[in-house]
């Protein structure tokens, strides 16, 4: 089966939180790709995928989407392998199932499969994704303007929350984009503009391969050259980082017929790279780390105020946001909304418990030893370190966050939630004063000074 899982959330494939003790080596192809090979022989199948700096925050005003097309087109074939059809087939016949996915900020086309038929599958892996024929353009054309109407309502307007959400705290930058973009642009682009982009981003200084899994070192390497060798050298892409003027707290209401409102409140954050990241993670974990951590029991278990919530990190090489989901009766924003506020002002006074610190370095400690039964979770924790530059020894990242402590936890929850990095909206029915009560609620949120 082909996935394209590209905007159900904006949430982040790579999560440094994840850890596991696999050993792993690290090559260079002739050619400049990095290749980790992490061996997990004790699985019963093995995992490659090739990850990319590609992706909405790479794209322009008017190229915009142009990422997540080309991933839709990469599966269409090939010269030798002329359609979609015959893609998912020559896979599938080898016990295989493909995945590709467009995030905002890299691209991830990934196979798994029995490791027999890792030699032949993986030289149709590299064929397909290196030789893109770009067939059949108009047909996935219609799939990806269907794709772009779940995130509409019956006039064409944006009522998704998440793309709503980060419009609203970057703007025109392209960390604001959405990932599909729009019917106007996906009508335009051809075949020439996805050469191009393709050829920009699928390069060996922009790109990681990753095996991981049922795999072994000096075959995989062998495996690599063969069908990866040729891909071509380029520089790697430069980012713009967002510039924030923001004083004060914004909100914003798209009214939608439904059944309940969705929530979304967002604290502008720290980059990926900033020193205060281990103590964020730790915060986060606090937050929402399952069932008993802070926010679902104080919304659900406590109050009865909505069936469901999550939080959430989206961490860019430059910039970062927290994010904070749910859907709540049209008539309880308000309460929901100052609820959530109030307990990111209780972790600002006074950071976690003991207890729940604890809790947070075991479940940590745990997922190194779970994350050893999982090939791809593995293989994108090695992707993210090599591709963003941050690349640490799962071990390495364990102990730096089981050192943060609850003083520092209480200093990032200081300085994130502040009106100034507050981003909050709603989309619902917010009728008889309810969106006079959240508007109250959002601007007279101070924070902890």
């Amino acid at each position: 089966m082909v996935a394209h899982p590209s905007r159900p959330r904006r949430t982040k494939t790579r999560n440094h939180s994840r850890a596991v003790t696999t050993p792993y080596r690290t090559e260079t192809l002739s050619n400049g790709l990095r290749v980790v090979v992490a061996s997990q022989t004790q699985l019963h199948r093995a995992h490659v995928a090739l990850w990319a700096r590609v992706g909405s925050r790479f794209e322009t005003h008017d190229t915009n989407g142009i990422s997540h097309f080309l991933e839709h087109m990469i599966y269409r074939g090939t010269q030798r392998i002329p359609s979609a059809h015959a893609v998912n087939l020559a896979f599938e016949q080898l016990g295989g199932s493909l995945f590709a996915s467009t995030q905002v900020d890299h691209g991830i086309f990934s196979l798994t499969l029995p490791p027999e038929s890792l030699d032949e599958a993986c030289a149709l892996f590299g064929e397909v994704l290196s030789q893109p024929a770009f067939l059949d353009i108009d047909i996935e054309r219609g799939i990806v303007l269907e794709e772009i109407l779940e995130d509409l309502d019956d006039e064409g307007r944006q009522v998704d929350a998440d793309n709503l959400s980060r419009a609203l705290i970057y703007g025109d930058h392209p960390l604001g984009f959405t990932i599909t973009g729009s019917d106007v642009h996906v009508d335009r682009f051809d075949s020439a503009m996805l050469r191009r982009h393709h050829a920009r981003h699928y390069t060996t200084d922009n790109a990681v391969l990753v095996f991981s899994g049922c795999v072994y070192d000096e075959r995989v390497l062998s495996i690599a050259e063969r069908d990866f060798g040729s891909l071509s050298a380029a520089k790697r892409i430069a980012t713009r980082a967002p510039e924030h003027d923001q004083s004060e707290p914004r909100l914003r209401i798209v009214e939608n017929v439904s059944s309940q409102t969705e929530l979304r409140l967002c604290l502008r954050a720290v980059s990926e790279i900033d020193p205060l990241r281990p103590a964020l993670d730790v915060l986060m974990r606090i937050v929402d780390d399952g069932m008993a951590t802070r926010l679902y029991h104080r919304l659900c278990d406590a109050r009865g105020l909505c069936y469901g919530v999550s939080a959430g990190y989206d961490g860019y090489e430059d910039d970062g946001v927290i994010d904070v989901a749910a859907g709540v009766q049209h008539k309880r924003v308000a309460l929901v909304t100052g609820e959530i506020l109030a307990m990111f002002e209780e972790l600002a006074r006074e950071g976690p418990t003991s207890e729940e610190l604890e809790r947070a370095r075991r479940r940590m400690a745990w997922d190194v030893r779970a994350m050893a039964d999982s090939a791809e979770e593995t293989s994108a924790f090695y992707a993210a370190g090599v591709l963003f530059d941050r690349f640490s020894t799962p071990e390495e990242h364990v102990a730096e966050l089981t050192r943060v402590s609850a003083s520092q936890v209480r200093e990032v929850a200081q300085q994130l939630a502040r009106p100034e990095r507050l981003n909050v909206v709603a989309v619902g029915l917010l009728e008889d004063g309810e969106d006079a009560r959240l508007e109250d609620t959002v601007m007279r949120f101070t924070g902890v000074r």
